[in-house]
């Protein structure tokens, strides 16, 4: 759909592009066409796309025979896909992404295959990483910012605490650069085209729910050292008892120590504690305001 088309389509809708919501609708066949063909999807997949927009990339998803769901936000859309895009076999559900129950929609494996705006995409990534059985692989849309601070290497500015839980995950790599220009309205900023994909061993869900704590703990203040953040709430003991299982410096911060050490200390933790109640993200997509998001 051109951008002409498109125009004419959100005016006969009554739809105005939400800056609030990140709505910036993909008007590049071309690019559009790369996207499917990166994400490559079959029959016998489960494919979830959150923030489907008009349904663009939707449609070339549902036309290879993989069973879609798609959760949507704004009403509207919802509308317009029911009538649109459902009949040709998507499951949509009208809800905040972000509080969603993933686990009941998809009691086995799945992938992930989404355009993501900012404050949405970091919110359900987090969610996502937290399930018994993570996606088997992502593909995601999302600020240039963004995706590489998913990437980021301990050390360095971007490296956050939800780096770590993503590598202790995922691989991940930069597909491609995305310019403002294939989108409508165009954003202020680049985008990106990140890959993850899940490897072949990872820590168990007890693990990377302690990891998160953990880590979102030790990063809360950036500028202090990881050790005082972290027995806060785990306790002196089993901190410098961990740190020292994980080789970690217990005068370090927390951006120096590596997913690797993350791992090995949530490992102890788990090892020595009983086994920790459900603690993901619970934040709804609208109660932050994205920096910029992107939708087909």
């Amino acid at each position: 759909m051109v951008k002409t088309e498109l125009k004419a389509l959100l005016e006969r809708l009554g739809i105005a592009p939400s800056k609030r919501l990140g709505q910036n609708f993909l008007v590049d066949d071309q690019f559009r066409a790369k996207i499917i063909h990166e994400a490559d999807p079959k029959p016998d997949q489960c494919i979830l796309e959150v923030g489907p927009g008009l349904g663009a990339i939707t449609r070339g998803l549902v036309a290879s025979g993989a069973s879609v769901t798609a959760i949507e936000f704004d009403r509207k859309l919802a509308a317009y896909l029911r009538t649109a895009v459902v009949p040709l076999g998507l499951r949509l559900i009208e809800a905040d992404a972000c509080r969603v129950k993933y686990d009941e929609l998809f009691p086995g494996d799945f992938r992930v295959i989404s355009n993501l705006p900012y404050s949405a995409g970091t919110i359900v990534v987090a969610k996502l990483l937290d399930l018994e059985t993570p996606p088997s692989d992502m593909l995601l849309m999302l600020q240039k910012e963004v995706a590489e601070r998913f990437l980021a290497a301990p050390g360095t500015a971007d490296y956050s605490a939800l780096t770590a839980r993503i590598a202790a995950v995922y691989e991940g790599r930069i597909v491609r650069m995305v310019p403002p220009e294939v989108f409508y309205p165009a954003p202020s900023v680049d985008s990106a085209l990140l890959a993850l994909t899940r490897r072949p061993a990872i820590p168990s869900r007890q693990v990377r729910i302690l990891l998160s704590r953990l880590a979102r703990t030790s990063f809360a203040h950036r500028r202090k050292k990881m050790f005082k953040q972290a027995a806060a709430v785990f306790g002196a003991d089993l901190i410098a008892s961990a740190m020292a299982e994980a080789s970690v410096d217990p005068d370090i911060r927390a951006e120096r120590v590596s997913p690797e050490q993350f791992i090995r200390m949530a490992e102890h933790i788990a090892a020595r504690t009983p086994e920790q109640p459900e603690t993901p993200s619970e934040a709804a997509c609208d109660d932050e305001t994205p920096e910029s998001g992107i939708t087909d």
